[in-house]
């Protein structure tokens, strides 16, 4: 069931127009409502301009580059789903992207069948997935899933959609051990084509934010097993 009323709109941002071309005759065949920005300036007007359901973002763009437009992006929205697009499959493009706040990456060149899947996983799991002003607590760790605040012992932390996702599905089953299936599968989505190791990676992010600094640390891994967040019994 899809969480957007009517056909989504999804901005295309890629500055090489027989891709940006394919791109939109493809997600237009879907149903789904299109606008292409050729560069970063364009983009962010467009962006800043009306309200999008999901964003395609090439990372190379001339005279704003896609890292910058996210960037600026990301001060005022935190929910809009953003999968970049690059053409150089390096570890520092992704996690760069990822740091800032992306949701998702396909690297160039990219079968359509795997991008749509990912639109659709990013279309059918709304960011903010609960919003009816719920809070979490595990110990002094809180987060309010309305508005997205994640606090340990009054101190804000900053997370990505990502990281926010995951550390709410940990939450929502404390001291239950999660597989790294689970995992990608209630947070990533059924359709996920990466590696498992995603989760891994992502727990390494949430662990330096959530627990170092800490005197008592709370998520834990269970070797051959997976991830879990545990209340400390005083």
């Amino acid at each position: 069931m899809g969480v957007c009323m009517g056909n989504p709109n999804i901005l295309i941002v890629e500055d090489e127009q027989k891709l940006s071309r394919v791109l939109q005759l493809e997600l237009n065949y879907e149903n789904y409502t299109t606008e292409v920005a050729n560069n970063g300036k364009q983009a962010l007007e467009l962006l800043e301009s009306k309200k999008w359901d999901l964003v395609l973002l090439d990372i190379m763009l001339p005279e704003l580059s896609g890292m910058e437009v996210l960037r600026r992006f990301r001060r005022n929205d935190t929910n809009t789903p953003i999968i970049l697009l690059t053409a150089r499959d390096q570890v520092h493009d992704k996690v760069s992207g990822l740091d800032l706040g992306a949701n998702d990456y396909v690297t160039k060149p990219f079968q359509i069948e795997e991008l749509l899947a990912r639109i659709r996983v990013h279309l059918r799991k709304p960011t903010a997935a609960v919003n009816n002003g719920d809070y979490l607590t595990v110990g002094d760790l809180q987060v309010d899933i309305n508005t997205r605040e994640v606090k340990r012992e009054s101190q804000q932390i900053e997370l990505t959609p990502r990281e926010f996702d995951l550390l709410i599905y940990l939450m929502k089953n404390k001291n239950i051990v999660l597989t790294r299936d689970q995992l990608i599968e209630h947070v990533w989505g059924y359709d996920y084509f990466g590696d498992t190791n995603v989760v891994d990676v992502y727990i390494r992010y949430l662990r330096q934010k959530i627990d170092k600094g800490f005197e008592n640390t709370y998520i834990n891994t269970v070797r051959g097993v997976g991830y879990t967040i545990k209340e400390h019994v005083q």
